[in-house]
């Protein structure tokens, strides 16, 4: 059984202040569901406020990107090393970083190996656009990314990585894709991907959410097919009541 899995990324959104206020109510409001992993990952200024206020709970905080290298000059970056202090968990390759900053399978590559050496828990993110989708190429697009994103990954690290499917026409434009169809690509595209990569067993125990104008409406229909296995989170990972609901959700 693949235990599920909510992660909300708070993208550039939220204040040190703001976060204080927001991760002490959130705090309040998810603790006691159990039965699914639930992560926040709060922009990187506001890391360390996350990390003292979650304490010893059972809310894990993740970055929302990261550097390759350990240490030099790039300025402006943060390494795997500045991470691991305050985090278990990084999003890779999310379809914003791929758009606005022109990051390949290749980079995302870079970034997996680094998060399998420093023992992060990588939440890789792949999906095609809306002209990909309207020409049909859905599985072209997201088998390649999934292929190369996830090369050369130790079989001892692989099934602590997590995928997010997220279809980009789907983030922030308030439509979603349906429940059947989100998991038709996750069964026909993403874990024969990953099939080929890690072979069958561990293909069938990396954990593959779903992300993409998630909300408490329309959760339990993506939670409520086979391959799913949970949700990366966008702007309803800031309204309190709208978090708790899908976190609940997702925990059945």
């Amino acid at each position: 059984m693949r235990k599920p899995f909510v992660a909300g990324n708070w993208k550039m959104n939220k204040t040190i202040a703001e976060t204080r206020d927001l991760v002490s109510q959130l705090s309040e409001k998810i603790s006691a569901i159990t039965g699914v992993e639930k992560i926040i990952c709060p922009p990187f200024v506001s890391l360390q406020t996350a990390s003292a206020l979650i304490g010893d709970s059972d809310i894990g905080l993740g970055a929302q990107n990261m550097h390759w290298e350990e240490k030099g000059a790039f300025t402006g970056e943060v390494s795997p090393a500045m991470v691991k202090e305050l985090c278990g968990y990084v999003i890779l390759g999310h379809s914003e970083r791929r758009a606005y900053f022109n990051e390949s399978d290749e980079i995302v590559n870079r970034k997996l190996i680094s998060a399998q050496k420093y023992d992060l828990t990588p939440i890789v993110c792949v999906g095609e656009t809306l002209d990909q989708y309207e020409s049909k190429l859905t599985r072209e697009v997201v088998s390649r990314q999934t292929s190369q994103s996830l090369r050369d990954v130790s079989p001892d690290f692989a099934p602590r990585i997590v995928v997010a499917y997220e279809p980009v026409w789907a983030i922030g434009t308030g439509k979603a894709s349906n429940g059947l169809e989100a998991n038709a690509v996750v069964k026909d595209v993403i874990r024969p991907a990953l099939t080929e990569l890690f072979g069958l067993e561990t293909a069938q125990a990396i954990r593959v959410l779903y992300g993409g104008s998630v909300t408490s409406s329309n959760a339990a229909e993506f939670f409520g097919q086979p391959d799913i296995d949970g949700a990366l989170v966008g702007g309803a990972s800031l309204k309190l009541d709208e978090f708790a609901a899908i976190t609940r959700a997702a925990a059945g």
